[in-house]
């Protein structure tokens, strides 16, 4: 009778969390190289290759910008330790896509259900620093009406405020929150986004 049978060791990057055979195929692979070629030199041979042929050309072109030349014998040697600027972190989603930068901006949008019902709803006001929930209260105060903070269709929180406020809310964010300006107001009417000014 064979012996139990052992559990497979898995290897998994420290940089995208992938096992390392299946870096290649991940969002980060230029980023997981020199942790492959570190940690798992055998799984990605011509990765070494190149690191090493990278390292004598950065070495070779370090010495030359130095002045001191391969066959001088003054036992002169040139460490790899370039110092590399650091580069803006880029956020990425899965499937390696570029996460966008939000823009400040707030944007306003009536709803017409049951066809004299509105609702007025009011995104990015947590861009500026406004909780939600105090907004939505000071809101629901105002103008005398219903308003929840409720998650919208691209899963972000929003405020829904009942009724048709749509002009009136402009003058009440600019003068409740001095930090959100009146020029990054926006209405969407048909379709269209249109600055509030």
């Amino acid at each position: 009778m064979a012996g139990k049978p052992q559990p497979v060791r898995v290897l998994y990057c420290a940089v995208c969390s992938l096992p390392a055979e299946y870096c290649e195929f991940g969002p980060d692979f230029e980023k997981c190289k020199p942790w492959l070629v570190q940690n798992a030199p055998e799984l990605y041979p011509d990765l070494v290759r190149d690191a090493t042929a990278k390292e004598a050309d950065r070495v070779a072109d370090q010495l030359n910008a130095t002045g001191i030349s391969f066959g001088s014998g003054d036992g002169a040697t040139a460490s790899s330790g370039m110092i590399i600027p650091p580069k803006e972190e880029v956020k990425r989603l899965p499937g390696g896509k570029v996460k966008k930068k939000e823009k400040l901006e707030v944007i306003i949008e009536k709803v017409t259900r049951n066809k004299r019902k509105c609702i007025t709803t009011v995104k990015g006001l947590e861009l500026f620093g406004v909780k939600l929930s105090d907004a939505s209260k000071k809101l629901g105060k105002k103008f005398a009406t219903g308003a929840s903070v409720v998650k919208g269709p691209t899963e972000k929180d929003q405020i829904d405020v009942q009724g048709d406020i749509f002009y009136d809310i402009v003058e009440f964010i600019t003068d409740t929150w001095p930090d959100v300006p009146e020029s990054a107001i926006f209405f969407i009417e048909d379709g269209r986004k249109v600055p509030a000014v």
